[in-house]
């Protein structure tokens, strides 16, 4: 079923994923901070995007190349259904991405130290019914996708353990950087699966360093 092509691009995926996690891990934060200084590090993030970008762009450019064979098609009215439905994703998406300061987020406007605008615990909003909304949505809108190939099936499987992993890896330096804020707000709140209520008190919690 799967081809050499889709080999050459579970193995990109696996290896940017690899590189990514690294890259946004505390380990390469602090000895990027130790060769390059405190003051450079307020641009870590810009780089750490551009970056990202740079390095994703080939494996859509493969994908582009080397579509693999089409498993499905999903039929109308099912198959606008489903676009309804990423569309709906794409839109929650954005909404919830401005609202985490994208440009700080980016790192496009940096302030003062590493991570600007990565001060505060949200815990607003759809933040409240699920901890990871943006690794959902990204998830909702790749499965929802009405025409399946076999390198995008294979792809969207190491997708998946790749946001499951990273939600992990993510939420462990949560922990560390909010304390006992963070380790009581996962316990309240599920990671992937949302639950309809808000049972979270809508407040922002600063970072213990930063109080």
């Amino acid at each position: 079923m799967f081809t050499k092509y889709t080999l050459l691009l579970a193995l990109y995926l696996v290896g940017f994923a690899g590189l990514h996690s690294l890259l946004a891990g505390t380990w390469a934060k602090r000895r990027a901070e130790r060769a390059l200084g405190r003051r450079a590090m307020r641009w870590y993030r810009l780089f750490f995007t551009l970056f990202a970008a740079a390095t994703f762009s080939p494996l859509l450019y493969l994908l582009y190349l080397f579509p693999g064979e089409i498993l499905y098609i999903v039929p109308s009215p099912w198959r606008w259904l489903m676009i309804t439905g990423q569309v709906a994703a794409a839109l929650i998406f954005a909404k919830t991405f401005l609202a985490m300061r994208p440009l700080q987020f980016l790192g496009i406007r940096p302030e003062d130290g590493e991570g600007g605008g990565e001060g505060e615990l949200i815990v607003q909003g759809v933040y409240c019914r699920v901890r990871n909304p943006l690794f959902l949505l990204a998830l909702i809108f790749l499965w929802l996708s009405p025409i399946m190939t076999e390198n995008l099936l294979a792809l969207y499987l190491l997708a998946t353990v790749y946001f499951y992993l990273g939600s992990i890896h993510e939420e462990r330096m949560l922990a560390e950087k909010f304390g006992d804020a963070y380790r009581d707000y996962q316990r309240r709140v599920p990671r992937i699966v949302p639950r309809l209520r808000c049972r979270y008190p809508e407040t922002r919690v600063e970072a213990a360093g930063e109080r």
